[in-house]
């Protein structure tokens, strides 16, 4: 069964990924298209980062070399990982650090949602310009 891992907002179906309680074991092949993470001699790198496995904990995040448990690597970066094995759904959050650093800088995220007549609008259309964002919730 394909399981589906939504990465840094992109939904990706991994076909040959196995869930086992709170691990996903994926393909190493597959896990640079899934999340832009590959495995080199130095450990796990996106571009020019690089997470080293430690010996001692390698069994958690490989297994019979080709192999590897993505939500390990996401604990290792302090990322929460949430899933739903009845719809094999995986989803990892961003790390604290990232929030943090995001909310340290007050610049608004980028979003579109369409107006009362349906027609899409996105923050950055008002660039420049000042904006007032009203929200409401029944809850």
């Amino acid at each position: 069964m394909a399981v589906t891992i939504i990465f840094e907002d992109q939904a990706v179906s991994v076909e040959d990924a196995r869930a086992q309680g709170d691990d996903l074991w994926m393909p190493v092949g597959e896990l640079q298209a899934a999340t832009g993470w590959e495995l080199k001699p130095q450990g796990l790198c996106r571009d020019e980062r690089c997470v080293p496995i430690p010996p001692a904990r390698r069994e958690q995040f490989l297994r019979a070399g080709d192999l590897v448990n993505l939500a390990a690597l996401a604990r290792q970066l302090g990322q929460p990982v949430v899933h739903d094995d009845s719809h094999a759904l995986w989803f990892f959050g961003e790390s604290a650090d990232a929030r943090r650093a995001t909310l340290a800088s007050l610049k608004a995220p980028d979003f579109r949602l369409p107006d009362i007549d349906g027609n899409p609008h996105s923050l950055s259309d008002y660039k420049g310009r000042k904006v007032l964002l009203l929200s409401w919730a029944s809850w």
